[in-house]
């Protein structure tokens, strides 16, 4: 399944571009309205990156969205990947004590605990959990401003798991509020 990526429709006047697969597809730079300082409004022309003098700033289209989903979905993935692997025990947790808030921190350092002991244990596979995890996929949605919420699904050995993650910005950094691995 392939990822769905927000693209701004081309205006009618232009003509359609040819269909490209969206994982080929590039996101462009959302262009720059403000003018150099010493530029005057007689001397300043329009150009691509500038609108008109009746076009609006409002009517070009913006690529954000698109940009910021793909930061989210990677930040997820390495956030994922790198807790499964905590839970293994090849991971020292402190590695993710900047991308999650303490009370997922916490969480995350009991569950390890709890793996461990079991690891330890008789049964036959419990020192097979957690074991060559890889994250095959992951969807992101904002569900506010500033705020994401993410899937994942991660497999290994013995089984596939998924993944629930919560995103907030905080300080212009995403930290992790929620993580809910299954």
């Amino acid at each position: 399944m392939s990822a769905l990526h927000l693209v701004p429709a081309p205006p009618a006047s232009e003509p359609p571009v040819p269909a490209v697969p969206p994982a080929r597809r590039l996101a462009a730079v959302p262009p720059t309205v403000s003018t150099p300082p010493h530029a005057t409004p007689g001397n300043v022309r329009p150009t691509a990156d500038r609108p008109t003098p009746g076009e609006s700033v409002q009517s070009q289209p913006s690529l954000r969205a698109v940009d910021e989903t793909r930061e989210i979905c990677a930040i997820t993935r390495g956030t994922v990947q790198a807790a499964i692997e905590v839970l293994a025990g090849t991971r020292p947790l402190q590695q993710l004590s900047r991308r999650l808030d303490p009370r997922c921190l916490a969480s995350l350092q009991h569950r390890a605990a709890l793996t461990r002991r079991l690891a330890a244990g008789s049964a036959p596979t419990a020192g097979r959990l957690h074991r060559n995890p890889t994250v095959r996929s992951v969807r992101a949605c904002e569900v506010a401003a500033g705020i994401y919420e993410a899937s994942a699904v991660v497999v290994d050995e013995l089984r596939v798991r998924a993944v629930a993650v919560r995103l907030e910005r905080s300080n212009q950094v995403w930290r992790i509020t929620a993580l809910e691995i299954g």
